[in-house]
């Protein structure tokens, strides 16, 4: 992707910002729904990969304007996926598969709390 936005890459790529993109994100991600409805999972693979490749677009951009890079991405949802885990990576278990829902759902908007503290903390 790099390369694709460098000044030898593809003219196109270099024009996009995160708004022109979001055309581009969104039809992938319907596409993706499309493929599971179908149950075309050659297809799916396929589409899966468009919508990865917008996740690696959208990471180039920001890493070129220091916001984050593709590495934060990974690493950051890799944290999520543990943290919104316990029963699997350690901590408090819950009894029934609804309990753990509703305990995702806790630690989801424990994480967004403390996000919007952070943020307002950031500003002030």
């Amino acid at each position: 992707m790099r390369i694709l936005r460098s000044e030898e890459g593809c003219p196109w790529d270099r024009r996009q910002t995160f708004e022109s993109m979001v055309s581009c994100v969104t039809e992938e991600a319907k596409e993706v729904v499309q493929a599971v409805k179908q149950q075309d999972m050659d297809n799916l693979c396929e589409e899966l990969g468009d919508l990865l490749f917008q996740v690696v677009f959208y990471s180039q951009m920001a890493q070129e304007q220091g916001l984050f890079t593709f590495e934060q991405v990974v690493d950051g949802i890799s944290a999520k996926m543990v943290r919104r885990h316990p029963k699997v990576f350690g901590g408090r278990v819950p009894e029934t598969d609804e309990k753990e829902g509703s305990q995702w759902e806790q630690i989801k908007r424990a994480e967004k709390a403390e996000k919007a503290r952070a943020q307002k903390a950031k500003k002030a």
